[in-house]
């Protein structure tokens, strides 16, 4: 889920060295949660399996190498959420979260336990539909694959991620999947406080909704920018 906001209040948040990457003149925050299985250091033979929600928008670094900067993420498995506020400096949350499909409806709930003041909140219930592009005649590229320089490409086809770390420093990583498959959904609830736990007060409706049945990804070593 995705809503508009104004440049300026958004970039408001942001680390120094990094610029808003915006659409139409305006700052897009996502509201964006998941299913992650088989997570793993490239060297371990066994992966772990948990929920996680992400608040996020859509930076440069000193107007290039466009990316991805999280105000905050949401996990169900408290190792995870240690390593990674430890590790790379991530806006890391534990909690209690809960996923469940059946059929074309998906539900996803999370309330936050810690650090910080316990509570923040999603409760989201969505009606998926039809890849993008299906049926859609003469069409240049698979269905459900965004095309460029359209909306779901800019929200959706990112491939660099920043954190901060001790002293100030930003560190980039890169990520490596297939490009998303996408399909469109209709949103039948959607109760969330995280992102005005961010700082960001959003409308009732978001502005963009999108989703898709999974991707393998591959993470790689973050490094100072």
């Amino acid at each position: 889920m995705h809503w508009r906001f104004p440049a300026d209040l958004v970039a408001a948040l942001l680390p120094p060295g990094l610029t808003l990457d915006t659409w139409e003149g305006d700052a897009w925050v996502g509201l964006v949660p998941f299913h992650m299985t088989g997570v793993r250091p490239a060297w371990w033979p066994f992966g772990f399996a948990f929920h996680e929600t992400n608040v996020r928008t859509y930076v440069h670094y000193r107007g290039r190498d466009p990316g991805v900067w999280f105000f905050s993420l949401e996990a169900a498995n408290s190792l995870a959420v240690r390593v990674a506020r430890w590790r790379w400096r991530l806006n890391y949350h534990f909690a209690r979260m809960e996923v469940r499909r059946h059929g074309n409806r998906v539900y996803y709930a999370s309330r936050r336990l810690w650090p910080g003041e316990p509570g923040a909140m999603t409760r989201i219930m969505a009606e998926v539909g039809l890849t993008l592009g299906a049926g859609q005649v003469g069409r240049a590229i698979a269905a459900g694959v965004s095309e460029e320089r359209s909306l779901e490409h800019f929200l959706i086809e990112r491939y660099l991620l920043y954190a901060g770390m001790q002293g100030g420093t930003l560190r980039r990583g890169q990520v490596h999947h297939a490009p998303y498959v996408v399909r469109s959904a209709q949103l039948l609830q959607c109760d969330e406080s995280l992102l005005a736990a961010n700082g960001l007060e959003r409308a009732d409706a978001p502005d963009h909704l999108a989703f898709c049945d999974g991707v393998d990804v591959e993470i790689f070593p973050l490094v100072p920018v």
